[in-house]
Protein backbone atom coordinates (compact mmCIF):
# COMPACT_ATOMS: atom_id res chain seq x y z
CA UNK A 1 0.00 0.00 0.00
CA UNK A 2 1.53 3.60 -0.83
CA UNK A 3 1.75 6.45 1.52
CA UNK A 4 -0.99 7.89 -0.52
CA UNK A 5 -3.28 4.76 -0.38
CA UNK A 6 -2.74 4.80 3.12
CA UNK A 7 -3.91 8.08 3.64
CA UNK A 8 -7.08 8.00 1.68
CA UNK A 9 -8.05 5.07 4.01
CA UNK A 10 -7.62 6.28 6.89
CA UNK A 11 -9.45 9.42 6.27
CA UNK A 12 -12.40 7.76 4.74
CA UNK A 13 -12.25 5.46 7.79
CA UNK A 14 -12.04 8.66 10.34
CA UNK A 15 -14.54 10.57 8.27
CA UNK A 16 -12.30 13.08 7.91
CA UNK A 17 -11.60 15.71 5.23
CA UNK A 18 -8.63 17.60 3.74
CA UNK A 19 -7.62 20.47 1.55
CA UNK A 20 -3.90 21.71 0.36
CA UNK A 21 -2.21 25.05 -0.04
CA UNK A 22 0.81 24.25 -1.89
CA UNK A 23 2.34 26.36 -4.12
CA UNK A 24 5.86 24.73 -3.30
CA UNK A 25 4.58 21.17 -4.87
CA UNK A 26 2.04 23.03 -7.83
CA UNK A 27 -0.45 20.40 -6.78
CA UNK A 28 1.61 17.63 -6.23
CA UNK A 29 0.29 16.21 -3.07
CA UNK A 30 -3.48 17.06 -4.00
CA UNK A 31 -2.34 14.90 -7.56
CA UNK A 32 -1.03 12.05 -4.82
CA UNK A 33 -4.44 12.11 -2.90
CA UNK A 34 -6.89 12.26 -5.82
CA UNK A 35 -4.71 9.53 -7.90
CA UNK A 36 -6.78 6.92 -5.62
CA UNK A 37 -10.21 5.61 -5.81
CA UNK A 38 -12.38 6.91 -3.15
CA UNK A 39 -10.47 10.08 -2.89
CA UNK A 40 -13.14 12.22 -3.63
CA UNK A 41 -14.54 11.08 -0.22
CA UNK A 42 -11.94 13.15 1.65
CA UNK A 43 -10.75 15.76 -0.72
CA UNK A 44 -12.21 18.95 -0.64
CA UNK A 45 -9.96 21.70 -2.03
CA UNK A 46 -6.57 21.85 -3.47
CA UNK A 47 -5.05 25.65 -4.04
CA UNK A 48 -1.75 26.51 -5.86
CA UNK A 49 -1.32 30.54 -4.89
CA UNK A 50 2.07 31.37 -6.23
CA UNK A 51 1.03 34.72 -5.82
CA UNK A 52 1.26 36.93 -2.51
CA UNK A 53 -1.81 38.51 -3.25
CA UNK A 54 -3.71 35.09 -3.95
CA UNK A 55 -2.14 33.99 -0.62
CA UNK A 56 -3.76 36.56 1.40
CA UNK A 57 -7.19 37.02 -0.71
CA UNK A 58 -8.21 33.27 -0.95
CA UNK A 59 -5.73 31.94 1.99
CA UNK A 60 -6.07 34.91 4.25
CA UNK A 61 -2.07 35.15 4.45
CA UNK A 62 -1.61 39.11 5.90
CA UNK A 63 -0.10 40.94 4.02
CA UNK A 64 2.15 42.77 6.11
CA UNK A 65 3.67 39.20 7.10
CA UNK A 66 4.50 38.47 3.30
CA UNK A 67 5.98 41.58 3.15
CA UNK A 68 8.04 41.09 6.51
CA UNK A 69 9.25 37.71 6.38
CA UNK A 70 8.36 36.66 2.15
CA UNK A 71 6.32 33.44 1.40
CA UNK A 72 8.72 31.09 2.47
CA UNK A 73 8.58 30.56 6.12
CA UNK A 74 7.29 28.84 8.84
CA UNK A 75 4.41 31.28 9.77
CA UNK A 76 3.17 31.38 5.91
CA UNK A 77 2.43 27.84 6.34
CA UNK A 78 0.50 27.93 9.48
CA UNK A 79 -1.80 30.50 7.84
CA UNK A 80 -2.35 28.69 4.42
CA UNK A 81 -3.09 25.29 6.06
CA UNK A 82 -5.76 27.17 8.75
CA UNK A 83 -7.07 29.09 5.65
CA UNK A 84 -7.37 26.15 3.24
CA UNK A 85 -8.75 24.68 6.36
CA UNK A 86 -11.47 27.53 6.49
CA UNK A 87 -12.05 28.18 3.04
CA UNK A 88 -12.70 24.28 2.57
CA UNK A 89 -14.90 24.09 5.95
CA UNK A 90 -12.39 20.69 5.68
CA UNK A 91 -11.35 18.69 8.97
CA UNK A 92 -7.80 19.27 7.93
CA UNK A 93 -5.64 21.15 5.71
CA UNK A 94 -1.90 21.72 4.41
CA UNK A 95 0.14 24.54 3.57
CA UNK A 96 3.55 24.28 1.96
CA UNK A 97 5.97 26.78 1.40
CA UNK A 98 9.35 26.52 -0.17
CA UNK A 99 12.42 26.67 -2.59
CA UNK A 100 11.92 23.99 -5.16
CA UNK A 101 14.82 25.52 -7.18
CA UNK A 102 16.85 25.05 -9.04
CA UNK A 103 16.37 28.52 -8.96
CA UNK A 104 15.65 31.29 -6.12
CA UNK A 105 17.47 30.20 -3.15
CA UNK A 106 19.39 32.55 -1.42
CA UNK A 107 22.38 31.96 0.97
CA UNK A 108 19.41 32.53 3.95
CA UNK A 109 16.73 30.73 1.94
CA UNK A 110 18.93 27.90 0.17
CA UNK A 111 17.06 25.81 -2.72
CA UNK A 112 15.54 22.74 -0.53
CA UNK A 113 14.28 24.78 2.34
CA UNK A 114 10.34 24.41 2.67
CA UNK A 115 7.76 24.70 5.75
CA UNK A 116 5.23 22.36 5.42
CA UNK A 117 2.15 22.98 8.44
CA UNK A 118 -0.57 20.60 8.86
CA UNK A 119 -3.93 21.77 10.82
CA UNK A 120 -6.20 19.95 12.16
CA UNK A 121 -9.77 21.53 13.30
CA UNK A 122 -10.30 19.03 16.10
CA UNK A 123 -7.57 20.29 17.83
CA UNK A 124 -7.12 23.72 16.43
CA UNK A 125 -3.64 23.15 16.63
CA UNK A 126 -0.98 23.47 13.66
CA UNK A 127 1.82 21.48 13.21
CA UNK A 128 4.84 23.12 11.44
CA UNK A 129 8.25 21.63 10.36
CA UNK A 130 10.97 23.08 8.39
CA UNK A 131 12.60 20.88 5.95
CA UNK A 132 16.08 21.18 4.10
CA UNK A 133 15.81 18.15 1.30
CA UNK A 134 18.57 17.87 -1.08
CA UNK A 135 17.60 17.00 -5.32
CA UNK A 136 15.99 18.54 -8.25
CA UNK A 137 13.05 20.28 -8.38
CA UNK A 138 11.03 17.17 -8.76
CA UNK A 139 12.76 15.31 -6.59
CA UNK A 140 12.35 18.17 -3.84
CA UNK A 141 8.16 18.49 -4.54
CA UNK A 142 8.27 14.64 -4.26
CA UNK A 143 10.20 14.28 -0.82
CA UNK A 144 8.06 17.55 0.38
CA UNK A 145 4.81 15.70 -0.32
CA UNK A 146 5.31 12.60 0.62
CA UNK A 147 6.91 14.08 4.37
CA UNK A 148 3.00 16.17 4.56
CA UNK A 149 1.11 12.73 3.29
CA UNK A 150 2.98 10.83 6.72
CA UNK A 151 2.87 13.94 8.92
CA UNK A 152 -0.85 14.13 7.98
CA UNK A 153 -1.42 9.87 8.44
CA UNK A 154 0.98 10.60 11.91
CA UNK A 155 -0.96 13.61 13.26
CA UNK A 156 -4.48 11.81 12.33
CA UNK A 157 -3.54 8.32 13.81
CA UNK A 158 -2.51 10.21 17.46
CA UNK A 159 -5.62 12.52 17.96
Amino acid sequence: MTSSEALVSLLRNKKLKIACAEPCTGGLLAKKITDISGSSEIFELGVVAYANRIKTKILGVPAKLLEEKGAVCAEVAAFMAKGVCALSESDIGTGITGIAGPGGGTPEKPVGLVYVAVYMKSTDKVYVGELHLNGDRSEIRNATAEKVISKVIELVRNT
